[in-house]
């Protein structure tokens, strides 16, 4: 009996037992589909974060202050966690300044920021959420960010304290009508807590949602960046001179990564007869990979978790296998009265055991992949199955099929013939 007449009757078998072929299946199809969509739902997370801090820069460096007593502790080869620093121990104006005169072919920019908190800009019934940060002249460069209408922050706006800001184009959209021109020069108010504030509007950037700034509001909602002079959040804030960090942005010829250690080194200078704090570097580089080493760590663990739903749904089969292999005794040996070989009726019982994984695998892709499609929609990074998962999840499901399928086709090919014809 050839490959194609054993196939032809492992199908003649599921369509007469139907639901139990269905049952059968069942372990093999939750299986596939949970891997599918872990799968899916992993790649497409660890793609939207990876993007995400792309996006801010493949070249930034991020300088701050952890204390000096938990340097020691890593975690995953992850720096020790930012501190906050006392008022005389923060990183200053000065120390940005002479960065730049020490390294002006290496470094093209420091961006600065102060956050002061979230607030609503209101208009009468207009409306738009916000989140007020205090930045430097550098910042919408250093981080990427696109002005459409105006300008961005200057030194001159620093240095006078002034009431300028840039919004985003959600923020134009919901109390301007869209009309990025007529925005500019507007008066912004602005209640963030207990305190109103009026802005001047300068300029308007494009916002850009990722999924690290994913969110569930509706568009009318969604809080975005207002960006104020730094030295005017410090006003607002009553804050002390210095930051709590800083972003190097280098020059695309300079290897970011090697870079670390000239900052440290420089920084750490002015903090030698600190007993709390010094300074640490971080390149957005070493953070991407790291972030996607833990993605695959994690993506691979759920999967082995999953797969267990395939050990149990591959004793299923094999256990439904062994009933078969009861029912059809009689019609093992009227075969093998008929000549029929050993290894004839062992490929018989493989092949049927191997087709009924394989259907469930089949189901289990599209179920996964429906299901990992829905669940990486919900992160707003909407993927489906790659070909590799694919191909490895069909590739498991025929090998639990053979695997599985092997001991009750064995035992099957091991019966005797007359007592297989007298067995009732």
């Amino acid at each position: 009996m050839n490959l194609g007449e054993n196939i032809r009757i492992a199908f003649e078998g599921l369509k007469a037992n139907k639901m139990r072929a269905l049952l059968t299946m069942l372990g093999i199809i939750i299986g596939i589909a949970s891997v599918i969509g872990i799968l899916t739902v992993g790649n497409s997370l660890s793609g939207a974060i990876t993007e995400s801090m792309g996006s801010l820069g493949a070249t930034n460096i991020y300088v701050y202050l952890q204390s000096k007593d938990t340097s020691a502790s890593q975690f995953g080869g992850m720096p020790a966690q930012p501190a906050m620093p006392d008022d005389d121990s923060r990183l200053t104006d000065e120390m940005v300044e002479n960065l730049l005169e020490r390294y002006p072919n290496e470094i093209a920019g420091v961006s600065t920021m102060e956050s002061a908190g979230r607030g609503r800009a209101q208009d009468g019934r207009l409306y738009a959420n916000v989140s007020i940060s205090g930045v430097n002249d550098y910042y919408t460069v250093g981080n990427n960010i696109e002005i459409v209408a105006g300008r961005t922050i200057t030194q001159r706006d620093m240095d006078g304290m002034r009431n300028s800001a840039v919004v985003s184009d959600k923020l134009v959209n919901n109390m301007f009508g869209g009309n990025l021109q007529a925005a500019l020069g507007e008066e912004l108010k602005v209640n963030a807590g207990s305190e109103a504030y009026t802005f001047n509007i300068v300029g308007v950037y494009k916002y850009v949602q990722t999924g690290m700034s994913f969110s569930t509001a509706n568009e009318k909602d969604i809080s975005t960046d207002l960006l104020l002079p730094v030295t005017t959040v410090k006003r607002m804030n009553s804050s002390p001179e210095g930051y709590d960090y800083l972003v190097v942005t280098t020059k695309n010829t300079q290897d970011t990564a090697g870079f670390v250690s000239h900052l440290e080194s420089f920084f750490n200078r002015y903090y030698e007869r600190n007993e709390k704090f010094r300074t640490s570097a971080m390149s957005m580089e070493n953070v991407l990979d790291q972030v996607e080493s833990v993605m695959g760590t994690i993506s691979v663990a759920l999967s082995v978790i999953a797969g267990i739903s395939l050990l149990v749904g591959g004793i299923g089969v094999m256990n439904i296998m062994l009933v078969s292999v009861t029912e059809r005794t009689r019609e093992i040996g009227t075969r093998k009265a008929l000549g029929a070989t050993n290894g004839n009726i062992r490929v018989q019982f493989v092949v049927e055991s191997t087709i009924v994984c394989m259907i469930g695998g089949a189901i289990g892709v599209v179920l996964g992949g429906i299901l990992g499609y829905f669940g990486s929609s919900l992160i707003g990074a909407a993927a489906v199955p790659d070909v590799q998962s694919i191909l490895i999840a069909v590739g498991f499901s025929m090998g639990i099929g053979v695997f599985f399928g092997y001991y009750p086709a064995n035992k099957a090919a091991r019966l005797d013939p007359i007592e297989a014809l007298r067995y009732e």
